[in-house]
């Protein structure tokens, strides 16, 4: 929607009124917008990358913010939709564990596969890269080892993502995959993984797959 520079906006943060932790805010004339995810100066084409993909792909209205130090993606959003954000609607929590299932299938794979050293090499890969992300509530490679290895399906409260971090994991997902297993053919196996999902679960997730240009990727 935009591609904007730091002088054009003004950011601010306010209290979330669910969760103990402050959002921050850009205003754009008269506009409202929520961080989405937060870029280093050298990774303008994964910044561009995520823009692309929500606002042309997700149909989204969302900003790409240009500083000297760092690329930021931000998400049109009315400030009256917090009140009702607890990181745990339905349809969020289907992406979440539809996402968490494939990571774990890539990871069983490589351990199964090629071992268990690239296992963990894959383990502190996935680690870095949710830090660097800035994916909530993944503060040590303590809780990306529990993400590769509980079972989603089972768990009581799962992680406040946001669909665009759902995305944002796939791609990265399918690329680290790639670069494992030197192709992509990994992803059409891992599908299979899917299986453990409620069916209406399943299918929930698998069309929304089959929505976006992931569906390129994992089907």
């Amino acid at each position: 929607m935009f591609i904007l520079k730091r002088q054009d906006v003004e950011i601010s943060s306010i209290q979330h009124p669910k969760r103990d932790q402050q959002v921050p805010i850009l205003h754009y004339q008269g506009l409202t917008f929520r961080l989405i995810s937060v870029f280093k100066a050298n990774q303008e084409e994964e910044a561009r990358a995520l823009w692309r993909e929500l606002t042309d792909n997700r149909g989204k209205a969302c900003v790409l913010l240009e500083e000297p130090e760092r690329y930021s993606v931000w998400g049109k959003i009315r400030l009256e939709q917090l009140d009702s954000d607890t990181g745990s609607h339905s349809n969020t929590e289907i992406l979440i564990q539809g996402c968490l299932l494939l990571l774990q299938g890539v990871y069983i794979d490589i351990e199964e596969f090629l071992g268990t050293r690239q296992a963990s090499l894959f383990e502190k890969d996935i680690g870095e890269l949710l830090q660097q992300k800035q994916f909530a509530q993944v503060s040590s490679s303590e809780t990306a080892h529990n993400l590769l290895t509980t079972n989603p399906l089972e768990l009581a409260k799962l992680s406040p993502w946001q669909e665009n971090h759902v995305i944002l994991l796939l791609q990265e997902l399918h690329r680290l995959g790639k670069g494992y297993f030197g192709n992509a053919n990994f992803a059409k196996l891992i599908a299979g993984t899917l299986q453990n999902m409620p069916s209406e679960e399943r299918s929930h997730f698998i069309s929304w797959l089959n929505q976006s240009t992931l569906s390129k990727l994992w089907q």
